[in-house]
């Protein structure tokens, strides 16, 4: 996604859980890598699976929780909101979810009136999202982001929601969803923020103990994130790929830290916009010629 040469290593990162004494535990390192021009994170060689099904083939049970399984319509209502609202999308219009899971993203904009469609990888997801969630089997495509094909235009609203860390080239991921965007449509993506407030006070912890890892690009393993992001990654990736910035927003989501530190820390991270996630919301500039 970024072609910057200026690169700084941030540290060692193990492909396992590290605790704080990651040089303590055995496995395989490598070196996480942050663009000094646009804060992209990235490690190097990055985690590679012998094939999408050892990366994303998992059971859904084993990846979520089972109250995952349980359907809120109002989860999805603030996004719906904003899109309506804000960017004025109309019922009817078509959307596309890019890993789609268990399609709960599906149901919700078909449930507000949206002709909903999902793209997910896996196969033990997408038919758990047909059997067991009750998504149309003619909606949800069997596919990854990379091979998919749509026409030019076709899509008024689509989301990657936690899926562009895990792609290995998100840059052209963003270029495919643009063109296969309408003009006047939106794309939301939801990604890990490279200044996330918990990395950097683990990744302190590790400096004043002299170690050489940080905590950067977790989980190593499946299913891995190979990136995290911020707002200037897209920022300079829009000058070139026919897109603008719309709208960005900052999520605390978990602080992953001792219970009694978040009534401290949830307050910074809000104010600092140094949360877990960062959300953006994408515009398409022309049509393509």
């Amino acid at each position: 996604m970024c072609n910057s040469c200026r690169l700084k290593v941030k540290g060692l990162r193990l492909n396992q859980s590290q605790g704080l004494f990651p040089e303590r535990k055995k496995g395989i390192t490598v070196s996480v890598c942050k663009c000094k021009d646009c804060g992209l994170i990235f490690s190097n060689p990055q985690p590679e699976p012998i094939n999408i099904q050892d990366h994303y083939g998992i059971p859904p049970e084993s990846y979520w929780k089972p109250e995952y399984f349980n359907v809120n319509p109002e989860q999805y209502a603030p996004t719906i909101d904003v899109l309506k609202n804000e960017f004025g999308l109309k019922e009817s219009m078509k959307t596309l979810d890019i890993g789609a899971g268990l399609g709960k993203s599906m149901l919700a904009f078909a449930a507000a009136g949206f002709d909903s469609y999902g793209i997910e990888p896996s196969e033990t997801f997408r038919k758990m999202a047909i059997e067991k969630m009750g998504v149309p089997g003619d909606k949800i495509y069997l596919n990854t982001v990379e091979n998919a094909e749509f026409p030019e235009n076709t899509f008024d609203y689509i989301s990657f929601g936690a899926v562009l860390e895990h792609l290995y080239n998100p840059g052209e991921a963003i270029q495919k969803a643009v063109h296969w965007l309408k003009p006047g449509g939106i794309i939301k993506i939801s990604v890990p923020s490279s200044k996330w407030l918990t990395a950097r006070l683990v990744n302190l912890v590790y400096k004043l103990r002299f170690s050489k890892f940080v905590c950067n690009i977790s989980p190593m393993h499946s299913p891995f994130h190979l990136y995290e992001f911020t707002l200037k990654s897209f920022k300079e990736h829009a000058k070139t790929h026919n897109y603008h910035i719309a709208k960005h927003e900052y999520n605390v989501c978990q602080t992953f830290l001792p219970r009694f530190l978040n009534p401290i820390v949830i307050p910074i991270m809000r104010s600092t916009n140094t949360g877990m996630e960062i959300v953006v919301y994408m515009g398409k500039l022309k049509v393509e010629s």
